[in-house]
């Protein structure tokens, strides 16, 4: 069964605020065909992935998991994806959203670029998985705290609340830890990571990467340093 399809049909039903029975009768089947399908238990023809199409207003290659864009387009190229550090209307909110965004796009931006440089798909995907689900991890608890629906999320909320995307982050960071053994193996050419060449070949985002570590730097210990006082406190007690 083709997963993506199962939790395609699933996601814009809830999307478009649709009961299983009332997308059932709409799509023709019975509400208990459509949660076999929603659930993957049974494979749909042809002649209802063409019906879901065109009730749910996106492309076969969407429904099927063959296509991030709705109409079909391939976008996994990258030059058609959206460049939030390039739109002037992106940068909403306060000040301080403002300098945080910039921050995070440039520093995730010049990480991805040294990655593409080592030319490891692998710790590419990895990065990505990461860093995907600490956004994910973070909008949904957003999304939760807005007094939304979390149908809008395929992972139920009681899985989430026991941190398993927590978990799909610490094996992606496995994964990532792996794929860069992997290239020490095999001898691939790391890029230059001296602070001399980082900040003569990317002198503005490289900033914004130094501001990224140091502040992520101080916290750790600032959190480490007051857990030793602590801990000196309870001895002394």
């Amino acid at each position: 069964m083709n997963e993506a399809l199962a939790r395609n049909l699933a996601l814009l039903r809830r999307e478009k605020g649709l009961s299983q029975r009332g997308a059932a009768k709409d799509l023709g089947i019975s509400q208990a065909l459509l949660s076999h399908y929603e659930k993957g238990a049974r494979e749909p023809g042809l002649a209802f992935v063409a019906r879901a199409c065109r009730y749910y207003g996106v492309s076969a290659d969407f429904l099927l998991g063959l296509s991030l864009s709705r109409d079909g387009t391939t976008i996994l190229d990258g030059e058609s994806l959206p460049d939030a550090s390039q739109e002037r209307a992106a940068l909403r909110g306060s000040v301080m959203a403002l300098l945080n965004k910039k921050l995070v796009v440039n520093a995730a931006g010049l990480l991805f670029d040294l990655l593409g440089e080592l030319g490891s798909k692998e710790a590419v995907q990895a990065a990505g998985e990461y860093l995907g689900g600490a956004v994910y991890q973070l909008f949904r608890r957003l999304h939760r705290a807005a007094g939304e629906s979390e149908d809008f999320f395929d992972v139920p909320a009681r899985y989430f609340d026991l941190d398993v995307a927590g978990a799909d982050m610490t094996l992606s960071r496995c994964d990532f830890q792996d794929a860069l053994d992997a290239a020490v193996r095999a001898k691939k050419t790391f890029p230059d990571l001296s602070h001399d060449t980082l900040a003569q070949t990317y002198p503005g985002v490289y900033q914004s990467l130094l501001q990224v570590v140091h502040t992520a730097g101080r916290r750790v210990n600032n959190e480490l340093d007051l857990r030793a006082r602590m801990a000196e406190e309870d001895a002394r007690g």
